[in-house]
């Protein structure tokens, strides 16, 4: 199937995207804040940080583990096989995808991405009320949100998250999305240095490691926006903590918006390279 103007004309686009994470330059502040925290990790047992480190990307494969086995998924799973019908009545599954035009994916990519970032903003509200169970349920509530919203980007464009490879590579693209926005491109090259890498999309053998020092910055900066929520929440305007509710509801559909446009950005990149191969 030939190459097109408008798939030429999405390549552009992740190509400029591309070149903007790379051109990106943090501010005095942000190496300062990252200098303060690798500091304070080195000053931990090396035992202790790399058993820390293990634990987390337990957490992350076991969430992952329970996504895909869910029900919720697989309904999500149907949904987007029956939306893909409308634009091509032999779609059957996750695979098949791939025989879409691009702007067809792209189409679809929107709105499921779209229902995830809402569900995103509904659960930072519900934070943002300063009760004690849904603060002390953020973090895991944000990695279950954002790491369903991964693979249901990845299933959108024909990935299916349940082959070895697609696992291990939608959990590296939710690492490297929450990563420093100086640091995303480092992690946006070592994304294409596995496709570069790989022997077989069915397997995965190597040992990796999601989480490091730098990915916590992130983390850290969820813990200060429960803070703040804390701080606010007796803040009320008509028995509303409204102020809590702004925080907590912007900053994690800020999140989830980064992290499903740095997602789609990836799987258009490998559709279109699969699309461009197969032309040559």
């Amino acid at each position: 199937m030939a190459w097109t103007e408008r798939e030429q004309a999405v390549w552009n686009d992740v190509m400029n995207w591309e070149q903007r994470l790379a051109d990106y330059e943090g501010n005095d502040f942000q190496y300062t804040y990252s200098k303060w925290l690798n500091r304070a990790l080195m000053a931990l047992p090396e035992e202790t940080l790399e058993s820390f480190f293990t634990q987390l990307d337990n957490v992350l494969f076991q969430i992952h583990s329970l996504l895909q086995s869910s029900q919720l998924q697989n309904e999500a799973r149907e949904r987007i096989i029956m939306s893909a019908r409308v634009f091509n009545e032999e779609i059957s599954s996750i695979q098949d995808l791939k025989k879409l035009k691009i702007d067809q994916v792209r189409y679809l990519n929107s709105q499921h991405s779209s229902r995830q970032r809402l569900y995103s903003l509904v659960q930072g509200g519900v934070t943002g009320t300063g009760g004690a169970v849904p603060l002390s349920t953020d973090l895991a509530a944000i990695a279950i949100l954002n790491l369903r919203a991964v693979q249901i980007t990845a299933m959108t464009y024909g990935y299916d998250p349940q082959q070895p490879f697609e696992m291990m590579a939608s959990l590296k693209v939710f690492h490297a999305a929450t990563l420093p926005e100086r640091l995303k491109a480092e992690g946006w090259q070592e994304l294409l240095m596995d496709l570069e890498e790989r022997e077989n999309p069915y397997f995965y053998n190597e040992q990796e490691y999601l989480t490091d020092p730098s990915w916590l910055e992130g983390t850290i900066k969820q813990f200060a926006k429960l803070f703040a929520i804390t701080v606010f929440k007796n803040k009320k305007v008509s028995n509303l903590p409204i102020i809590g509710l702004a925080i907590g509801a912007g900053a994690n559909y800020r999140l989830t918006k980064d992290i499903t446009e740095f997602a789609a950005k990836y799987y258009q990149y490998r559709w279109l390279q699969e699309k461009k191969e197969a032309a040559e």
